[in-house]
């Protein structure tokens, strides 16, 4: 029996093998980095710490300042888009006594994700891609909608922010538990 001149320590691998798999490892490894910026696109970011708030952002991305919220909105039962909780739009709403709500609505459609509008004119929020409609509060009144609108609490920070944060309680409006929870 003859002998190899190859060492046994020296895997036995053909030039056929080997450029198998340079020529996988190439493929895999482009259609990696291809796939995952379309995964990072799917995957939310994250808010910061379980239970932590967010401050309200305006449409530029800036705080706002309570003081100059206030200053802007006078009028009792304004409603005003911010960004809230995982960025989706959420109202500030001015109570009576000119101050700040101690919550925030959701403004995303508990049916398709619309953004519900406020409507002045009929006291109510409508959604305009399939006609649900909610009260002041937020709670559903017509549907196809099956939830009322998520509540935040908003609170004036120590340094005049408006801040968001996840509502964990009971809702008021039905006396369930929250279902955005």
């Amino acid at each position: 029996m003859a002998q190899s001149s190859v060492p046994s320590d020296v895997p036995d691998i053909g030039r056929r093998q080997f450029m198998n798999l340079l020529t996988f490892g190439t493929i895999t490894g482009t259609a990696l980095g291809a796939l995952y910026p379309i995964v990072k696109y799917f995957i939310p970011p994250s808010s910061g710490g379980a239970g932590g708030g967010v401050t309200a952002k305006d449409a530029l991305g800036n705080d706002i300042l309570a003081s100059e919220f206030l200053a802007a909105h006078p009028v009792p039962g304004d409603r005003s888009l911010s960004q809230g909780l995982k960025g989706d739009p959420t109202y500030l709403i001015i109570s009576e006594d000119n101050s700040l709500r101690d919550y925030g609505l959701n403004a995303i459609c508990t049916h398709l994700g619309c953004v519900v509008p406020w409507n002045m004119a009929e006291n109510k929020f409508k959604c305009p891609c399939h006609g649900s409609q909610y009260d002041t509060t937020g709670k559903v009144i017509r549907g196809p909608a099956p939830l009322s609108l998520a509540l935040a609490h908003a609170e004036i920070t120590e340094d005049d922010k408006i801040e968001f944060t996840p509502w964990t309680e009971t809702d008021f409006r039905t006396g369930d538990d929250p279902w955005w929870a």
